[in-house]
């Protein structure tokens, strides 16, 4: 039997990442092949459209906004996509987090503190689309899934750390693959910084393609505290019980 491996080559991503594979607090691991992670997957090439066929995936969980699907190329795709946006406002609303968003960063102390805040401006705002997604997994038919936004950090980022969470994954874990996304997305990162024509922008640039572990653990404290914890936060914005067991099923 072949050997599993969360990093998955697909040809055209740079950030795919099976969910399998992660420790349960109560025993045992996530289940393989039920759950990836990835970058835009219009970005794939027809090798890696191949790929994600041969891997198993039949649903795609498309969380990027309605103004970031009418730029895609025409593409057929071979799998089935639901659209989620786990960030959609109109212009007004967008002015107002994004003002939050620039209220946060400037107080915050350091880059691990201001995505936290940044993160959770977001799930403030967003939370109803949180839940959305979640529901999209659980809903979603046999086969496999792959999520995904454009860089495949911060929404697929959030959404995938939920259903780690409720899987049973613990915390420290859940940030430890979340920080994987800087390092995986350094080619980007530097393509963009060579493009910069300000200090100001290289700086935003830098800041922004950051994933520090400790963010995403100040996410799953202030949930915690505000919510009692990932569950409460989704079963508040409407998801059920049943809903939330079924996305947690998928990877046990």
């Amino acid at each position: 039997m072949a050997a599993h491996r969360r990093d998955l080559a697909w040809q055209g991503c740079l950030n795919v990442r099976d969910l399998g594979g992660h420790r349960l607090a109560d025993g045992g691991e996530t289940r393989y092949g039920a759950i990836v992670r990835a970058d835009s997957i219009r970005q794939l090439s027809d090798e890696g459209w191949q790929a994600a066929v041969d891997y198993g995936v039949r649903t795609a969980i498309d969380l990027r906004g309605d103004h970031e699907l009418r730029d895609d190329p025409p593409a057929e795709l071979p799998i089935d996509v639901v659209h989620v946006p786990f960030m959609e406002a109109n212009e007004a609303e967008w002015r107002e987090i994004q003002h939050e968003v620039e209220a946060a960063v400037a107080a915050a102390p350091d880059v691990e503190t201001a995505t936290r805040d940044v993160y959770l401006t977001f799930l403030g705002h967003f939370r109803a689309n949180a839940a959305a997604g979640v529901q999209a997994v659980a809903r979603a038919p046999r086969g496999g899934v792959v999520i995904h936004c454009v860089g495949g950090k911060d929404r697929t980022g959030l959404l995938t750390a939920f259903l780690l969470d409720l899987a049973g994954v613990p915390v420290e874990e859940i940030a430890a693959d979340y920080a994987l996304s800087e390092e995986r997305l350094e080619p980007r990162k530097e393509a963009w910084l060579a493009e910069a024509e300000t200090e100001a922008e290289r700086e935003r640039i830098l800041r922004i393609s950051r994933t520090p572990a400790n963010s995403m653990v100040g996410v799953f404290e202030a949930l915690e505290e505000q919510h009692g914890g990932v569950r409460g936060f989704l079963r508040g914005a409407g998801a059920t019980d049943e809903e939330l067991d079924l996305a947690a099923r998928r990877l046990r």
